[in-house]
């Protein structure tokens, strides 16, 4: 009967959590909402050289420079959320985002590489809204299973994005394209504004909840544990995609690139469906190691597509279960005032480590070649991952849930 019991509520945190109000709605908008977003590098840099007649290093400057501002942009619309409400930011990031998109394709060059910056400080920041909303309506005892369905819909996302990206870009033009982007970030905006999904639950809209605590009492080593972990597993995973890239093209078979990067991604939407549905998981850290350590060997297997999609499995099972944990625990860390700031700091490493992951990688993989380069990819993100071992195993908070004051700790202490 306990084992019966046990197969029958396998996916019962699922349904659980797909039964509250207001859940399923939030995300397949939010689901939506990503699409653009995951499709914007790709498009970004058909057109920088096909339209624009740059190379592809260029093309990298451009996403970096927007890179650098959703960097910077993402805590600061995180405080917006935070002090003005969710509608506030939503309203500021869809109008100038969408400007930045609707506009993108008469710029040349150089105006292309300064807008990207300041395009970037007001992107529209579904990522952050999605999951401080699933804190909001979530309780904290399923909100393993919500940030699990959340990570399977960013990699739905960048399974559909980039690919419809490419055939509007190559079939119609960049141009049409870009605009093609401009307008489904104003819809996205539009239809999270009228949505408008809470940033906080019922019970943390009493007055001490909304009193925003000093920084330093809630930025602990915890929580710099989490925002690590977050950019070492995307320097990674980063960089697993560049090493991928390099051995399909070294063996004369880029055109399975898609093949094989889809592959990669079931193997990461199969990961966070098991993550949510077990009763007790490991660690962000553990989950990081796993991740990184699966990914140092994949070399070894040869550049031919078929071998590369059995080799990156393993390591792509652990692909959505560390987001999903590093988001789980920025939730339970933040205290309800300074939640829309904790996961734009956490938006922010995840920007980082892509940023870092791809050149770093990509540096190894000239030197040394594509094999090396996914060794690189794991030893850089354990690496990184080491700066947050005295954090990573600290005590939990007091609370099963969200964040609570410990004993002495708080704003006045």
């Amino acid at each position: 009967m306990g084992v019966t019991a046990k197969r029958g509520d396998y996916l019962g945190n699922y349904r659980r959590v797909l039964t509250i109000p207001g859940v399923r709605r939030l995300l397949l908008i939010m689901f939506v909402a990503r699409i653009p977003i995951c499709a914007i590098e790709m498009v970004l840099t058909l057109h920088v050289v096909l339209r624009l007649g740059h190379g592809y290093a260029a093309a990298g400057m451009v996403g970096a420079a927007g890179t650098i501002g959703v960097s910077v942009g993402a805590p600061l619309m995180g405080r917006v959320t935070d002090r003005f409400g969710l509608r506030a930011t939503v309203a500021v990031t869809t109008i100038g985002y969408g400007t930045y998109w609707l506009t993108a394709w008469t710029l040349p060059y150089s105006a292309l590489l300064v807008l990207s910056f300041a395009g970037g400080l007001v992107a529209l920041p579904v990522m952050t809204i999605g999951r401080q909303s699933l804190a909001a309506l979530v309780p904290a005892e399923h909100r393993k299973a919500a940030y699990s369905l959340d990570s399977v819909s960013v990699e739905l996302g960048f399974m559909v994005g980039p690919a419809l990206g490419v055939l509007v870009a190559t079939r119609v033009s960049t141009v049409a394209a870009v605009i093609a982007l401009g307008c489904l970030i104003i819809v996205s905006g539009v239809c999270v504004y009228v949505l408008n999904p809470p940033i906080r639950a019922a019970h943390e809209e009493n007055p001490l909840d909304l009193i925003r605590p000093p920084r330093r009492s809630w930025l602990d080593r915890r929580m710099f544990a989490v925002l690590v972990i977050s950019c070492a597993a995307v320097f990674s995973l980063a960089g697993v995609e560049v090493a991928m890239v390099a051995a399909l093209r070294a063996s004369g078979q880029v055109g399975m690139t898609g093949v094989v990067t889809v592959v990669w991604c079931v193997a990461s939407v199969t990961g966070g469906v098991i993550y949510g549905a077990l009763r007790r998981t490991p660690r962000s850290m553990v989950l990081l190691l796993l991740l990184t350590g699966l990914a140092v060997p994949i070399g070894l297997a040869g550049d031919q597509w078929w071998a590369l999609c059995l080799a990156m499995f393993p390591s792509g099972l652990m692909c959505a279960p560390t987001l999903a944990g590093t988001g789980e625990e920025t939730s339970r860390l933040a205290p309800p005032a300074v939640r829309g700031e904790a996961m734009g700091l956490q938006s922010s490493a995840i920007t980082l480590g892509a940023a870092l992951g791809a050149p770093l990688v990509g540096l190894a993989v000239d030197r040394f070649g594509a094999g090396w380069g996914f060794a690189a990819s794991g030893l850089g993100g354990l690496l990184i991952g080491s700066l947050a071992l005295r954090g990573a195993f600290a005590r939990r908070p007091p609370a099963a849930g969200d964040y609570q004051l410990a004993a002495g700790e708080g704003p006045t202490a």
